[in-house]
């Protein structure tokens, strides 16, 4: 690996670990739940109606660490958990309305958090600059 691609795949790191941090922090969910738990509600979004063992799978982690993520997020009212019509020992979960609404409010927040900050701190090069650089970070998103 030569010195250059070292130093950018550190300053990338760097960077986007604390972008990450400080959009997490403008969020409604800040303070009432865990990564893994607004993880998994994103999770719930994309996929929809979707098992528990789906989810655990989904975030790498046990079906008894994912069961009690969806018991506190069901005292939470944010999802909703349907028995199955054609397998009653199946439970499929989906976001309630209430899950949705936070899920939307989170990402509107952290939205406009960005729009302000790129409007009243970036050129238009900047802006331009970053734009072009969102395919090759989506890549590296995609890359397995």
């Amino acid at each position: 690996m030569n010195k250059q691609n070292l130093h950018l795949a550190s300053d990338l790191r760097t960077v986007i670990a604390r972008l990450s941090k400080k959009m997490r922090k403008k969020s409604v969910w800040a303070d009432k739940l865990s990564l893994t738990e607004r993880s998994t509600i994103g999770s719930i979004n994309q996929y929809g109606t979707v098992l528990a063992s789906e989810l655990a799978l989904i975030e790498k982690i046990t079906t008894q660490s994912m069961s009690q993520i969806l018991n506190h997020l069901l005292e939470l009212g944010l999802i909703i958990k349907t028995p199955s019509e054609t397998d009653k020992r199946k439970v499929l979960i989906s976001l309630s309305d209430t899950g949705l609404d936070l899920l939307y409010k989170s990402r509107s927040e952290k939205e406009e958090w960005l729009n302000k900050v790129l409007s009243e701190n970036f050129s238009n090069e900047e802006r331009a600059i970053l734009s072009k650089a969102i395919g090759p970070l989506t890549r590296l998103v995609d890359f397995d």
